[in-house]
């Protein structure tokens, strides 16, 4: 069995999408939902699929490594980061390589980075008139959003969308694929 553990820090759509996607899945299972923020609804959907959940805090998560012992104890495999808005330090991408995905609301390297993440992203992309946005899924790297890309998916952006219209249409691209993208991801690691 692949143990799943899944990384977020708001709401949690894209992870219940994961959860829904993987619920009855021979090989792959959700086992934990680690969050940075304990008001984070993310928490709630884990306790709704009786997935075990944890709130780690930044000394836990940077200096004394404490989230390894939660990792370790749960049998995790592979992490998924589902809108989670801290760096992963290169001490767990050293542990996972190759086994932590990420999604980001852009289509990288553009509009990546420190400080791109949710409404950001679409923001910059509105005020650069871009013609279409999209999903980027990639590897984790120490760095924000500059791990290998595996998979893109685009939308057009006409000149009337808002930015909550661009932001809509990148969930949307969101759900469809990344369920998909993750399973495929874990799956071909394994036959690799």
């Amino acid at each position: 069995m692949i143990n799943l553990a899944i990384f977020a820090s708001g709401r949690g759509s894209n992870a219940l999408k994961i959860i829904e996607h993987l619920k009855t899945h021979p090989t792959i299972k959700v086992v934990l939902i680690i969050s940075n923020k304990k008001e984070a609804k993310v928490l709630d959907i884990a306790k709704q699929h009786n997935i075990k959940n944890h709130v780690v805090n930044r000394d836990d998560f940077y200096k004394n490594k404490n989230i390894l012992k939660k990792l370790s104890k749960n049998g995790v495999n592979w992490i998924v980061l589902a809108g989670f808005l801290w760096l992963v330090p290169a001490y767990i991408v050293n542990i996972y390589p190759y086994r932590i995905l990420n999604i980001h609301p852009a289509l990288l390297p553009k509009y990546g980075g420190k400080g791109m993440y949710g409404i950001n992203v679409h923001r910059a992309v509105k005020t650069s008139n871009e013609k279409e946005s999209g999903i980027s899924i990639h590897y984790v790297n120490a760095q924000y959003d500059e791990g290998d890309i595996i998979f893109q998916a685009k939308c057009s952006i006409e000149p009337t969308n808002t930015v909550e219209d661009i932001a809509q249409k990148v969930l949307q691209l969101e759900h469809h694929f990344f369920p998909s993208v993750v399973e495929a991801s874990i799956l071909s690691s394994v036959n690799d």
